[in-house]
């Protein structure tokens, strides 16, 4: 494994880092060549970059032979035929490549995201864009340093109408906002009791694994279930709470809480899940301010919308489609926008474009944003795993108490993929 790491480390200046700042300014008809990696959550992403003109998905990648192959036929249906591998390091080493787009699981996003600005490529980086808060960190450093396009794929961000509502809330029409709520409900059920044996033939799991520690195959963990295993993921509140805080984050203009309070458990079935399925969290802004998520993981009853916004003069409603309402204060409405869609295709777009004018300041969601969002998830689950209340720098997130941090800021990697991940 060293030795490919080996090479794109002194291989990033001379073919992918040049290939693409050489198109810094490029036009906006300037083809981009983009590879996916990852093919569940990544598919749907391939088939909407393919129809946006001038772009190309030149690679698809998954270490599951049926899910590659699948994407690959859709694709050429669709007219293009990219290359495919199982490992997405033959992406990085291609210099034609523009940018790595990685939905692989939440344990891999740091990593392949910094792996890939050091070859020179940009990221669209599924959410939450970290499996822990020094990765984010790393992460920014990383798009920083290289001066990468790095994207979060927090798609709303790029929905019409949800920017129209935060400039409402920017503009004052419900006042100072003061507070925000967000809710999650699903019917998940039960994952068993797994059984440690052999993987399928179809699977290459030791790169599913890739930079975490290693850990035997169980066979209710891949492909989906990983996130409900801290090893892998950060349950719920990573998975589907960051889309939601991300909106209160942004509408309330706040970045890092001063105090994060957490709590819940599993309560619906006795299996290995170890993340819970029913979870409330608080976070404490230093300015007065604060946002609160509700998920039941295992109950769909859902009576409260996405999210809601609560200001001086009147509150406002959000739904997760990009449809709202506001109120005046005495709970009577007196607006209200239709839907614009939760943003997906435009968010792609406007990474695309901002690869074309080489301007990571030209992103919707860019890593920043996106860490300053998933941190709160994992500060939450932290706050979840510990005492229940966590206190943080308002600076930077970091926590307060050096025996929590320790523990769980950062965590270690498998040793084969400990530079590619640490070193930037």
């Amino acid at each position: 494994m060293t030795h490919r790491r080996d090479f794109l480390t002194a291989t990033a200046a001379a073919t992918g880092f040049l290939a693409s700042t050489s198109r810094s300014h490029a036009s906006p008809q300037t083809s981009v060549r983009v590879g996916v990696m990852g093919l569940s959550r990544g598919r749907s992403l391939a088939v909407d970059l393919a129809k946006i003109e001038n772009v190309s998905v030149s690679w698809v990648c998954d270490v599951d032979q049926t899910r590659l192959s699948s994407c690959h036929n859709q694709l050429k249906e669709m007219g293009s035929e990219p290359r495919t591998t199982k490992d997405f390091r033959d992406i990085l080493s291609d210099a034609n490549v523009d940018a790595l787009v990685c939905s692989a699981p939440n344990h891999w996003h740091g990593p392949a995201t910094i792996m890939a600005c050091k070859a020179g490529k940009h990221v669209y980086v599924e959410k939450p864009c970290s499996h822990n808060p020094r990765e984010g960190e790393l992460m920014v450093e990383a798009a920083k340093k290289y001066g990468r396009c790095v994207q979060m794929g927090t798609q709303r961000r790029s929905s019409a109408s949800i920017q129209q509502a935060i400039r409402d809330l920017h503009d004052g029409k419900i006042g100072d906002v003061l507070s925000a709520r967000c809710y999650y409900t699903n019917l998940r059920p039960s994952i068993g009791k797994g059984t440690i044996k052999e993987a399928p033939n179809t699977l290459q799991y030791d790169l599913w694994q890739g930079p975490a520690p290693r850990k035997p195959y169980r066979d209710n963990v891949v492909h989906y279930n990983w996130h409900w295993f801290w090893h892998y993921g950060g349950g719920e509140l990573a998975n589907n709470g960051v889309h939601a805080l991300d909106l209160c984050r942004w509408g309330l203009g706040v970045d890092y809480p001063q105090q994060v309070i957490s709590s819940g458990g599993r309560y619906w079935h006795d299996d290995d899940q170890e993340t819970p399925d029913t979870q409330t969290a608080c976070f404490e802004f230093e300015v007065g301010k604060r946002i609160t998520w509700q998920a039941n993981s295992c109950n769909k009853h859902g009576v409260n919308p996405f999210c809601e916004f609560f200001g001086t003069n009147g509150a406002l409603a959000l739904e997760s489609d990009g449809a709202y309402y506001r109120y005046d204060r005495n709970d009577k409405l007196v607006d209200q926008q239709a839907a614009s869609g939760a943003g997906q295709s435009e968010h792609l777009l406007n990474f695309v474009e901002a690869i074309r004018r080489d301007d990571p300041g030209h992103l919707n969601q860019p890593i920043l944003e996106g860490h300053k969002s998933t941190l709160l998830c994992h500060l939450g689950n932290i706050a979840f795993r510990t005492s229940g209340a966590v206190q943080t720098s308002s600076s930077d997130g970091h926590l307060l108490d050096s025996q929590i941090a320790q523990k769980h800021w950062a965590r270690d990697y498998d040793p084969a993929w400990q530079a590619d991940v640490t070193e930037i």
